[in-house]
């Protein structure tokens, strides 16, 4: 029986499955994502957030321990430089997993798992400042034209009341 046992073997031994996760991980940092079955996808998302949280401290530390969980140190480079600083106001759920499909071959079930700041459709990327800001709404609308319509005579009569004014004012000889 499995009581109480939620970890997700893989059906690999434990060195296996760290070496596994441990390569997943570092290429997920290096290459912001990745594609590989949805049940890895899932192991890896509980593998990998916790070492994007201890990015955000940029001590020499934190960037052993989680150089003990990858052995890459070009991947723990691009954790610390670029990734750590760019989710430094994010809480967690650093990742994202996308259901592709099923693979042809073995008919196993295909997912995506990438970084969530990194990805420019969803994100606050360069395509969501191009857009133009959301239109307003209708609601009260006419009533702000009837008012602007209704000022606009007024400030064509402003206009041409100085007019007349200057010329009824002119002191006239009289006398």
């Amino acid at each position: 029986m499995r009581h109480g046992d939620k970890i997700n073997n893989l059906g690999r031994t434990k060195s296996h499955r760290d070496a596994l996760l441990s390569n997943l991980a570092s290429q997920l940092f290096m290459h912001k994502r990745i594609v590989t079955t949805l049940a890895k996808a899932k192991a890896l998302r509980t593998y990998a957030e916790p070492l994007v949280t201890k990015s955000k401290v940029n001590e020499t530390h934190q960037r052993r321990i989680v150089f003990s969980y990858l052995q890459d140190k070009y991947a723990v480079t691009e954790l610390f430089n670029v990734i750590g600083p760019k989710v430094g106001g994010r809480p967690g759920g650093y990742t994202r997993i996308i259901k592709l499909g099923i693979r042809p071959g073995d008919n196993a079930e295909l997912a995506m798992i990438e970084l969530v700041d990194f990805n420019e459709i969803y994100g606050k990327g360069k395509a969501a400042e191009a857009k133009e800001p959301a239109k307003r709404t209708r609601r009260g609308g006419s009533r702000k034209k009837a008012e602007g319509a209704e000022a606009a005579p007024e400030a064509q009569a402003a206009a041409d009341q100085p007019t007349t004014e200057a010329s009824s004012t002119e002191p006239t000889q009289e006398g």
